[in-house]
């Protein structure tokens, strides 16, 4: 009989203890999420959640244990040490009950703190609601008549990552005392990026579905937040990325394109590289390869792989290689330095500012300047559109929290050498979204109504859904479940988490590992 009551003292303690450690990490792990993240919606937690973390940077990592994983130990370790203490006395018990009763209330208090900053209440409510606006306002590129012209235009398109109008002065439509993008901040307002007659920066608003990096690409070149994939598996995981779409890629590609996607980090992570793959036949170029072609030393890894000081050098040489052929080309590069937390500083970075994050950005700007102006001076120029667009508002929390509540953040959007400009003069009101068949009326190509996706071509009269409907009703409506993206999905449920791609390479340092201990061991 005291046997039996001493097992089950020790299972009550053992799952106190568990309980204590699953509390105090939720709750430090929200704590953490919202003082790091701004603008964070539960679609990115749950998308991170089950995407695979290979690529993940490793200062992100080492935060999210020293903040979160650590301080729950530290406190389950002290629950430990106070049951041992009180294992004879009466104490015991109230000490049990009471752990039982603070696991309780800390989780309950961290869903109420999170209630609010997250949205959760209406975020619950939508996973329960269907609209009908993505079905009803969708145009299918399979039923548009699309016309290129006949010398084809090649494209440039980068994706800055983290990259908003919001770090200009707000002369220029910022939201900074100090333009911290004064080189972006030319290029925009000596391009198009439909601000109209006004002397402001415009940018396209990031709608759900397209806060992150892949839903990012996914909305620019699809015309549709990515949605399925957050309800159910990371894309990663599946065979194929959304098969009964047509994208910008698909587009090209059946014109004869050259594509390159070239990026510094991991090209898989997120799904990227089974994306790219099976929209447009994309020649994937990440940090691998790079690595591969001994671009630089195989242990060289900084940040998230690679600086974009190296992408832009790789880039020219790719762009070098490419205008010698006869088919035109597509050369989408993805940067990584302006990640949060605070950026990576590399080499060239000048301190201009007091923070950090300030002077990555200022950085970026300057490498972005450099780089055109590089490309205006080749061959090729004459016949090649630039797209610069970041790619969502930074997530960064601290970075931004001086800006009013008021402001509209927005991405940053230049089209350079446009084939065509604006038909009506007037400030849009434009989602990433819009980008879809903006970028291909830039590059010459004549669309049948001026829509695609749910995007609306910025250089017609044709209305966006923004302007149409409002930003708001809009957001809530792409909020709730769609039959239709639930139909273009086409999501295998019982597929891994982990890709293949990503169990392989585990396998191979498994590998290498083992073969390199066994070498310094036999010597």
């Amino acid at each position: 009989m005291k046997k039996n009551k001493a097992v089950m003292i020790r299972i009550e303690t053992v799952l106190a203890v568990i309980l204590v450690f699953l509390s105090t990490l939720i709750m430090f792990s929200v704590k953490w999420l919202l003082a790091t993240w701004s603008e964070l919606t539960v679609d990115e937690i749950i998308y991170h959640i089950v995407a695979p973390l290979q690529g993940t940077s490793t200062v992100m990592v080492k935060e999210y244990l020293m903040h979160c994983t650590v301080p729950a130990a530290l406190v389950s370790l002290i629950v430990i040490a106070v049951f041992i203490t009180y294992r004879k006395k009466k104490a015991y018990g109230y000490a049990l009950m009471l752990s039982f009763v603070s696991a309780f209330f800390t989780t309950g208090f961290t869903v109420i703190n999170a209630w609010d900053d997250l949205d959760l209440g209406n975020y619950l409510v939508s996973q329960f609601e269907k609209s009908s606006f993505i079905d009803d306002n969708y145009v299918d590129p399979k039923d548009v008549k699309i016309e290129f012209p006949e010398k084809k235009k090649n494209l440039i398109y980068i994706y800055l990552e983290s990259t908003e109008i919001t770090f200009a002065d707000e002369k220029s439509g910022g939201a900074f005392k100090d333009n911290v993008i004064p080189e972006l901040t030319r290029l925009a307002e000596e391009n198009e990026d439909f601000s109209g007659e006004e002397s402001r920066l415009n940018g396209g608003y990031a709608m759900p579905g397209a806060t992150w990096t892949m839903g990012a690409l996914f909305a620019q070149t699809s015309g549709l937040p990515l949605k399925i994939s957050i309800d159910k598996n990371a894309m990663d995981s599946q065979s194929s990325f959304f098969p009964g779409i047509i994208t910008l890629g698909d587009i090209l590609h059946k014109e004869g394109y050259n594509q390159e996607f070239l990026l510094g980090s991991v090209g898989y992570f997120g799904g990227r590289k089974l994306y790219f793959n099976s929209h447009g036949n994309y020649e994937i170029k990440d940090y691998s390869y790079w690595k591969k072609q001994h671009k630089f030393d195989p242990s060289y890894w900084v940040n998230w792989g690679f600086e974009d000081r190296k992408l832009y050098e790789y880039a020219k040489e790719e762009l070098t290689r490419l205008s010698q052929k006869s088919e035109p080309f597509n050369l989408t590069l993805l940067t990584v330095d302006t990640h949060f937390p605070d950026g990576y500083v590399c080499e060239i970075c000048q301190k201009n500012f007091d923070d950090q994050y300030a002077n990555v950005y200022n950085c970026a700007s300057r490498q972005v300047k450099e780089f055109v102006d590089w490309c205006k001076v080749q061959d090729w120029f004459e016949n090649t559109t630039i797209v610069i667009s970041g790619d969502h508002p930074t997530m960064d929390h601290d970075f931004c929290n001086s800006v009013p509540n008021e402001y509209e953040r927005t991405v940053y959007t230049a089209y350079i050498n446009s084939s065509v400009s604006p038909k009506i003069n007037v400030r849009r009101d434009y989602t990433t979204f819009d980008d879809f068949p903006t970028t291909l009326a830039a590059m010459g190509v004549t669309i049948e109504g001026d829509r695609l996706g749910l995007g609306t071509n910025l250089f017609s009269c044709e209305k966006t859904l923004s302007e149409k409907f409002g930003r708001e009703f809009e957001k809530n409506e792409l909020e709730k479940k769609s039959d239709l993206m639930i139909e273009f999905g086409q999501i295998d449920k019982s597929a891994a988490f982990e890709s293949k791609e990503a169990k392989e390479l585990k396998e191979k340092e498994k590998k290498t590992k083992a073969e390199s201990e066994t070498k310094n061991e036999s010597t």
